[in-house]
């Protein structure tokens, strides 16, 4: 796809998906200008830390009052092998890196804000994933919704915000995606990595990223690609999946707030929050952003080994949850 239908796609999409008016200002500079380039050290960002915030505890937890530690009796070095993983792992992201480039990403966009789908609850969606194994996934066999439910469950016993436990449960819910629009599992789950910009070698599997077009590509293989050096993470094109497409649903549908929508925007954004790539892109605001995805992150990746729940059981309390933070019953997916 051309700079011109890259330009004509832009211009259907509206300012509310990423920042669009911000890409087609770029794209019009790549095209009156040959001999654009980003070829500037990082800014020194990446050295930068900060102290986690103290979570407010949730006032209802239902639960003992003794503590909890998710890390308990767990090491962390027994996920995320991705060295062991079985072959339809290792084939997943074959196919997602080649398939991931910025003309698919454009018509994605497209595709979200013109298309129908289905409206249905929150818990209606949620119980439709209990079809869907997670084929990129190489700690579990479950279904998405006893993934879901692990992980609301265990930020619940750590007495987190209520809104955290919302965020637990529904954090993978779009995708429901594989069911509407998906070409298959790789435009729907999987890590998730900057598009339209050099794929950095902290990606999962990167040599895969060889049969992408966009990693020959004059402006997007560079380090900056179509950015501009700490222009922030809201500026820039993720990878379309289940988090973006969950990110504005929530975004658009629900009251929560700042953090939990970083959190479902960039939980699977793995490359960026758990091996320290993409330093260069993010401002300041994306340094507070990531202390809160982290703290999220352990208890969606290390609560995978917990026991199987009950939904029956705890139906009641995820819907009144969900009552709380989606005002409208029914859900436009």
């Amino acid at each position: 796809m051309g700079p011109k239908k890259q330009g004509h796609l832009l211009e259907i999409i509206d300012e509310d998906v990423q920042s669009v008016n911000a890409f087609q200002g770029r794209l019009r500079k790549i095209n009156n200008n040959s001999s654009y380039h980003h070829n500037n050290e990082d800014s020194g960002h990446d050295s930068k830390r900060r102290k986690t915030n103290k979570h407010e505890v949730s006032k209802d937890i239902g639960l003992d009052d003794q503590p909890h530690d998710i890390m308990e009796g767990i090491s962390p070095e027994d996920f995320r092998q991705y060295h062991k993983a079985k072959d339809r792992v290792r084939n997943f992201y074959k196919e997602q890196h080649e398939m991931q480039t910025m003309a698919y990403n454009l018509q994605a966009r497209v595709n979200y804000k013109t298309k129908k789908r289905a409206k249905m609850t929150i818990w209606e969606a949620l119980c439709k994933l209990s079809e869907l194994i997670d084929d990129s996934d190489p700690d579990t066999e479950l279904s998405q919704i006893d993934h879901a439910i692990q992980t609301a469950e265990s930020i619940r016993k750590d007495g987190k915000p209520r809104w955290m436990q919302l965020v637990g449960l529904i954090h993978d819910l779009g995708k429901i995606l594989y069911f509407f629009d998906s070409e298959a599992q790789w435009d729907v789950v999987g890590d998730t990595f900057p598009i339209g910009c050099r794929f950095a070698e902290e990606n999962i599997f990167y040599e895969f990223f060889e049969g992408n077009p966009d990693n020959s590509h004059p402006i997007y293989s560079t380090k900056y690609g179509m950015y501009e050096p700490n222009c922030g993470l809201n500026s820039i094109l993720i990878s379309w999946g289940h988090d973006e497409y969950m990110y504005y649903i929530a975004k658009s549908q629900s009251i929560l707030n700042e953090k939990a929508l970083a959190m479902i925007r960039y939980h699977s954004f793995y490359p960026w929050h758990r091996e320290g790539a993409y330093r260069y892109l993010m401002n300041e605001k994306d340094y507070e952003l990531l202390e809160v995805v982290q703290d999220f992150n352990k208890y969606d990746l290390y609560s995978k080994c917990s026991p199987k729940y009950d939904l029956k059981e705890l139906e009641k309390y995820y819907k009144d949850l969900i009552d709380e933070y989606f005002p409208q019953k029914y859900v436009e997916f």
